[in-house]
Parts: structure tokens; sequence; C-alpha cells
């Protein structure tokens, strides 16, 4: 058996390094990239949170669905929840041809996607490790 503040901890630590990552990607202008791991940093940081929390599983991609689950346990989630959806907006579209109408990802993100997305995914990370040392409270 896992043990659930171990397990939280190594979700939360990759959630940071994905973040350090979209930072280093939206700085080299490669702007679809940043965009999608600003996304996984979000929601391997809602996924962290749950962990410490005692779930043994935690499956699903969105960062929606993951803060309402969330919010079951810790009500500060749901004030989240714009940024949340904006951030589910990035996990095709930003790696996949055929998740746009037209064009490829590498052209179709901006500098500005880059800074919304790295903004929300920064506030998600910051509830989700303060709502885990108030959990350890």
């Amino acid at each position: 058996m896992m043990d659930p503040r171990a397990e939280a901890e190594r979700w939360l630590v990759q959630a940071s390094i994905d973040l350090d990552d979209a930072k280093y990607l939206a700085e080299g202008r490669r702007y679809s990239l940043a965009c999608f791991s600003s996304q996984q940093a979000a929601e391997k940081a809602v996924k962290a949170f749950l962990y410490a929390r005692g779930a043994e599983t935690v499956f699903g991609h969105s960062v929606g669905d993951l803060c309402a689950r969330a919010e079951a346990l810790d009500k500060r989630f749901g004030e989240y929840g714009l940024d949340a959806a904006f951030l589910d907006r990035f996990y095709v579209p930003t790696r996949y041809p055929n998740g746009l109408p037209g064009g490829i990802p590498g052209r179709a993100f901006r500098a500005k996607d880059a800074k919304e997305t790295l903004a929300a995914a920064s506030r998600i990370l910051a509830l989700s490790r303060k709502a885990m040392e108030r959990a350890s409270e």
C-alpha cells in the first residue's frame, strides 16, 4: 500500500517541474508546449492534493473535473473553476494538428497564451500546495 503523503509529494514535485518547464518553453517561444506544460502542472498539482487526502487512484486529465473532486474536500478549489476550465482548453490542441480546425499547434499559440496559462497553473499549484499544508496540520 502506498504512503499517501509520499505519493502526493511525488506528484507535487513533478507539477513544479512541469511549471518550470512551461516557463522555459515560453522563453524559447515554444508557446504550444508551454501551454500544454502549464495544463499538466495544474493537473498534477490537483492530483497531488487528492493523493494527500487519501485517494488511491486519480484518473482523468480535466483540471476542471479534478478541481470539482477536490472541492468536495476543500471548498477553496471551487474558487479556481475558471482557471481550471481555461487550462482544459489546452490539453489536446496544443499537441495535435487534428485538435485544431486548421494549421498546426506550433503556429497557433502565442506569447499571450503562454503567459495566461502559466498564471492560471501557478495559482492552482499554489492552492494545491497550501491545501496540502492545511490538511497535514
